[in-house]
């Protein structure tokens, strides 16, 4: 099968790979990562005309304190409207505690998306109606930590009334509309199976295994669980575009190789996104 060339849907994915402490001391702030996030976005702003979102999960947080959150917008410039948000929740942070900037811990502790683990997406739509709710990512919560998932990103299915049938789910009117609400539910269910047959975490890998081959269409997935495991996939022919770039700092995945070679100032070029190479747990 193949796609008629034109702007389709983008994905930003950033992992963190060091404490909010080291990126403190090295780039002279713990914002670090949510500004790359943001340059990662805007670099591919021609792909989010329709919308965008972010989820940030932070690890290691204690029970009972939220550690998944996700902004959606569907207005003209979207991607100014998620990052303002978040720049308003940590101006009125430092209006009254400005040294607080300088306390990685509490800084954590209060921007909601200070996450080590973000998820950016950008919607061109070519399905389901131009408001947030179509926005990716999408959410699956649960009391259980594993079994919180986020996902967003590129692609068009042409079998999800099939993987509906498969998890015995008659769509509603929005799930009809969305091809992420049928991947969503068909990769939760093997998740939350995966986590229910194993004493210990789930294994992303073998989960990913299972699921990628239900899938018919040409897709870039990107996704994180509630207990910091993160993962990009792509369909077998490698029908959407996807690249990523690691280093000690972070691992970077995206649509366009331009925007991360800029975003991180890499001349050499990013290598092209395999999907059995890009499950990851570091």
């Amino acid at each position: 099968m193949s796609d008629p060339i034109k702007h389709e849907c983008g994905l930003a994915f950033i992992r963190l790979r060091k404490s909010f402490s080291h990126y403190l001391k090295e780039y002279g702030t713990v914002m670090w990562g949510l500004n790359k996030l943001y340059l990662l976005m805007e670099k591919q702003h021609n792909r989010g005309q329709d919308g965008a979102g972010i989820a940030a999960i932070k690890l290691n947080v204690e029970p009972g304190h939220p550690f998944m959150h996700r902004i959606r917008s569907a207005q003209p410039q979207a991607i100014g409207s998620l990052f303002q948000s978040i720049a308003e929740e940590v101006n009125e942070l430092t209006k009254y505690n400005p040294e607080i900037v300088n306390h990685p811990g509490l800084m954590k502790g209060h921007v909601k998306f200070l996450g080590e683990l973000l998820l950016g997406h950008l919607r061109y739509g070519t399905q389901g109606k131009n408001n947030a709710e179509f926005c990716h990512p999408f959410l699956k919560r649960n009391t259980i930590t594993t079994r919180n998932l986020a996902l967003a990103g590129n692609f068009n299915l042409v079998n999800t009334e099939e993987l509906f049938n498969k998890l015995g789910i008659e769509p509603g009117p929005f799930q009809k509309q969305s091809d992420l609400a049928a991947m969503m539910e068909i990769v939760h269910k093997h998740l939350v199976d995966a986590d229910e047959a194993s004493p210990a975490k789930p294994d992303i890998k073998n989960v990913l295994k299972e699921v990628i081959p239900q899938f018919d269409g040409g897709f870039t997935v990107g996704g994180v669980t509630g207990d910091g495991v993160g993962f990009v996939f792509r369909d077998p022919h490698g029908i959407r575009p996807c690249y990523y770039y690691i280093d000690d700092d972070v691992i970077v995945a995206a649509s366009e190789r331009a925007a991360i070679r800029t975003t991180f100032n890499r001349r050499k070029r990013s290598k092209r996104a395999d999907a059995r190479q890009c499950a990851d747990r570091s």
